[in-house]
């Protein structure tokens, strides 16, 4: 499949996040697309698409078979077929489109702005997606270099080409990723856990708790 255009990816995008958000209007008159492709928010970049900017974007995406012109209203009506033309799963879906609408994002950042078109259990669950995205082929997603002083590296879709910033190296590839709040949180609920057995132990065993703390110490 040949790079989509700015304009046919905002447009596929847009087809998939309106499915979720407003399911009673979907499929999506040109109108109703014209006005979420240059909605002002959650949108990165801002568009200023014109309506024969969409109906090209729409002609590019019908010949990928991206998605379908539905009959039967006085209202010309389109919806997307990006599950099977992209041959990948929904919540692949989902975060591609959001990645098309709102930029790079953080795998943590993509889980909460993906909330309404897929919930996922956790963030291990989106980098687990983003892996197969990106090992697929042609790749639909590559992990970018770690901006100076971030926490975590961000993710690109490739659906429009190349990305503009640096991709990772082999090196941060495969560098260990850092432990993440929730991680951490479970961990400090596992030493407490530990800490209130090895107290109760003691107690039955008539020991003294704070000795017994300090002998080990």
């Amino acid at each position: 499949m040949r790079d989509l255009t700015h304009a046919q990816g905002r447009v596929l995008a847009v087809l998939v996040e309106k499915q979720a958000t407003v399911p009673d209007t979907y499929p999506l008159s040109l109108n109703a697309l014209l006005a979420g492709c240059n909605q002002k928010t959650a949108r990165d970049p801002v568009m200023n698409l014109t309506e024969a900017d969409v109906l090209e974007a729409i002609e590019g995406l019908r010949e990928l078979s991206l998605i379908n012109e539905v009959s039967g209203t006085r209202v010309t009506r389109y919806d997307h077929n990006a599950n099977r033309g992209l041959g990948v799963p929904g919540a692949a879906v989902a975060l591609l489109a959001t990645l098309l609408l709102r930029g790079p994002q953080t795998a943590a950042e993509l889980r909460a702005n993906c909330e309404r078109l897929h919930r996922f259990a956790d963030t291990s669950s989106v980098e687990g997606f983003l892996e197969e995205l990106a090992e697929k082929s042609p790749p639909r997603v590559v992990r970018l270099a770690r901006a100076a002083g971030a926490r975590e590296a961000r993710w690109a879709q490739l659906l429009t080409g190349e990305p503009s910033l640096p991709v990772a190296g082999p090196e941060e590839l495969a560098a260990p990723k850092p432990a993440r709040a929730d991680e951490i949180a479970a961990l400090r609920a596992e030493v407490a856990e530990l800490r209130a057995l090895v107290l109760r132990m003691a107690a039955e065993l008539g020991m003294d708790p704070q000795l017994n703390s300090e002998s080990t110490t």
